[in-house]
């Protein structure tokens, strides 16, 4: 039966069992909205290309699966491209899909042209042109398996529109064939061996999980792998929840804001396992006098991440999961007495904390109130700068999948729209974005998808005024020289939550904190709650740019 490439694509779609998709329609796509239209898949009609894009990234962490979003040309793919570089930096499986002109118009500056494949190419883990109708069933088959196979990513298609209408009476292929791309999965039983040994003799190991944790679904190995060996945790930003942070082995994060007790573990460890993490510069400081007495054993997916910031020891290639599940048959019990008492000793010493008030919100304490009002059923998502911090410090985090953000290229206004797909793939989940008022304005317009589709998402915006992370280091490091940092003409929240059909509560006093937080979660719709917090308050501990993970400034805000 001969098919239009629109009939194809969504045909493809659907065998790969798409639920969702994101996106915003425009000249470039109309047939393929056209063929949309009739489509039992479910298309989530956003405000803006970067919210479509957020929203599929957001998706993919919450379930797992791969997140969708199709736009148009020209203007539409380019909005799209600080979401695509978001969730490629972070390791996120999603398929873009971005109309294009006729093909015979590429290369002549047609409407709404733009070379989506060329500007993409350093963005995404792999992107495709289409040119005939009669690749296209493949390089979606492709795309979907590219982005979730390996070191999940991005992976753009771009779609000239008269592919779209062209017809083809051609199957879709039934097996991909990618000579080029074999993702290794199982670890060398070799150099795992080396690495078991290697904990079992050690006195002070540390464990050091990253996002490839969450990625390969390893969390309950790497809970095992921890009790059994009798080793302490840390995680980064994004694999907060990978470790439950109740547990007595927990360090929590570690890195420029991490905990002061989680840094100091590394500074003073004798063997560092990492496990799906890449060594960035957030987490390590000045990488000379990273972990410097400690043996290290890495552990990746993606070879081209060993030794590529950080000199490794140990390499292990391959899939977190696959490779935890063999260390556990192999390590041992150790009780390591003086090394725990030492990381007991920092805990009580240098605890996360803040200097409460009676008379200011300390955004701190409305992290804490919805963390206690939400008890392990939600899902936080987080803006960029200090409310993302504060969300990371103090919230506690037990389940994977429970905290998503913006971590390697810190995209401000990634929080809400994130939330939205989130919600759309757990609806049985609370779902918060803990935003800042500047964060927050970047996506605004996401309000109207989420009143929409009546999502019962909630914004709990720490209102200081400030782009808050950028003030807080011209007030450290600039002498308080606040250059166009104070958010003035900040809209009124409330009224703007309204004025889109959704509630918005403003909070000024501490006692009406958790009241409002409960009732809004009480009221199944969205709703936007401006906390009004302490406008000066610091994100501490803090590594200085350039310095050493042990060399942490400050400690009560």
């Amino acid at each position: 039966m001969s098919r239009t490439g629109s009939q194809i694509l969504i045909d493809t779609l659907k065998e790969e069992k798409v639920e969702y998709v994101f996106g915003l329609p425009g000249g470039a796509v109309i047939p393929l909205f056209d063929h949309l239209f009739d489509s039992d898949i479910k298309f989530i009609l956003t405000r803006h290309e970067q919210g479509a894009g957020h929203m599929a990234d957001g998706y993919a962490r919450a379930t797992g699966k791969v997140g969708v979003c199709i736009v148009t040309s020209g203007p539409g793919a380019t909005n799209l491209t600080t979401a695509i570089a978001t969730a490629n930096m972070d390791s996120v499986p999603m398929v873009a899909i971005t109309g294009q002109v006729k093909t015979h118009l590429i290369g002549n500056d047609a409407f709404q042209e733009a070379d989506i494949t060329g500007i993409t190419r350093p963005i995404t883990k792999h992107n495709y042109l289409v040119k005939d109708i009669k690749d296209l069933g493949m390089i979606v088959k492709e795309a979907f398996y590219i982005a979730s196979t390996g070191r999940p990513g991005a992976v753009v298609i771009d779609l000239p529109v008269d592919v779209t209408t062209d017809n083809w009476d051609g199957d879709n292929p039934e097996k991909i064939n990618l000579p080029g791309y074999k993702p290794v999965y199982e670890g060398n039983m070799r150099q795992i061996k080396i690495a078991a040994e290697a904990i079992n003799r050690s006195k002070k190991p540390v464990i050091y999980a990253g996002g490839g944790v969450i990625a390969s679904n390893g969390s309950e190995e790497l809970i095992a792998l921890a009790k059994k060996a009798n080793i302490p945790v840390n995680t980064t930003l994004l694999a907060l929840g990978a470790f439950p942070e109740d547990d007595d082995l927990s360090l929590g994060m570690l890195g420029m804001h991490g905990t002061a007790y989680a840094n100091f573990a590394v500074h003073e460890s004798d063997l560092l396992i990492a496990i799906g993490a890449r060594f960035d510069d957030r987490i390590t400081g000045k990488v000379e006098t990273f972990a410097p007495n400690a043996v290290v054993i890495h552990i990746d997916i993606d070879p081209t991440s060993i030794s590529k910031n950080v000199k490794v020891d140990i390499p292990v290639v391959g899939d977190a999961r696959r490779i935890l599940l063999e260390l556990i048959k192999l390590v041992k019990y150790v009780e390591r007495k003086e090394w725990l008492e030492s990381i007991s000793g920092w805990k009580e010493k240098y605890p996360l904390s803040y200097k409460n008030s009676s008379e200011e919100i300390k955004p701190q304490y409305v992290v804490q109130q919805i963390c206690e009002a939400t008890k392990d059923k939600a899902i936080i998502t987080t803006e960029v700068g200090q409310n993302q911090m504060w969300a990371a410090q103090f919230y506690t985090y037990t389940k994977p999948r429970s905290f998503i953000s913006s971590g390697g290229l810190g995209t401000m206004g990634f929080g809400f729209p994130a939330a939205i797909g989130a919600k759309l793939g757990c609806p049985d989940k609370i779902v918060i974005d803990i935003a800042g008022d500047g964060s927050f304005q970047m996506n605004i317009q996401e309000l109207s998808t989420a009143v929409n589709y009546n999502l019962p998402v909630i914004v709990a915006i720490l209102n200081n005024g400030f782009l808050g992370m950028v003030r807080q280091w011209q007030e450290l490091f600039y002498n308080k020289r606040y250059s166009q940092t104070q958010l003035v003409g900040s809209p009124d929240f409330v009224r703007v939550a309204e004025g889109y059909g959704a509630t918005g509560f403003l909070v000024e006093r501490k006692e009406d904190v958790r009241p409002i937080i409960e009732k809004s979660i009480s009221i199944g719709g969205p709703v936007v709650i401006d906390f009004r917090v302490s406008p000066e308050e610091n994100v501490f501990p803090m590594i200085p740019a350039g310095g050493a993970v042990h060399q942490m400034i400050g400690g009560m805000a």
